[in-house]
């Protein structure tokens, strides 16, 4: 998941050079004929599976930043934390400013989402969810 601006970046640039380097395969593939087709079929899949992965990501962050999110689903606790995160993108806050907000350093706020708030603690997660004016409703079931 692309947690900033940086990462958005990277993330485009890097689509666009596998797909100029799909495109590039397409064009030798004909002069492989040392290759078995099946091995450079496969090799397409992969290109064309990792090139569709780079661009969906960029993609979910342009949508988390359009205006048009106004509710983030989590389905359980685990969710929680990239929950948080689409929250704050979708709030249009950097990581900077949400780090502002819980008088942190911006890097503090890196390293939590980098790990998904694996090292924060419960109260953290609240003041972090309170700082993003996040509303849950909150049901539990028991299995």
């Amino acid at each position: 998941m692309i947690t900033n601006e940086r990462q958005y970046r990277i993330t485009r640039k890097r689509a666009n050079g596998f797909q100029r380097a799909l495109e590039e395969f397409e064009a030798d593939a004909s002069q492989r004929a040392d290759v078995h087709p099946r091995l450079v079929q496969a090799e397409r899949e992969a290109m064309e599976s990792q090139l569709e992965s780079l661009r969906g990501e960029p993609e979910e962050y342009e949508h988390l930043k359009s205006a048009g999110v106004s509710a983030i689903v989590v389905t359980s606790i685990d969710e929680l934390p990239e929950g948080l995160i689409k929250a704050r993108i979708a709030r249009g806050l950097s990581q900077r400013q949400l780090a502002q907000r819980l008088d942190l350093k911006a890097q503090q706020i890196q390293r939590y989402e980098a790990e998904r708030y694996a090292s924060a603690s419960y109260q953290r997660l609240c003041e972090v969810a309170h700082a993003l004016g996040v509303a849950s409703n909150t049901r539990f079931s028991v299995q």
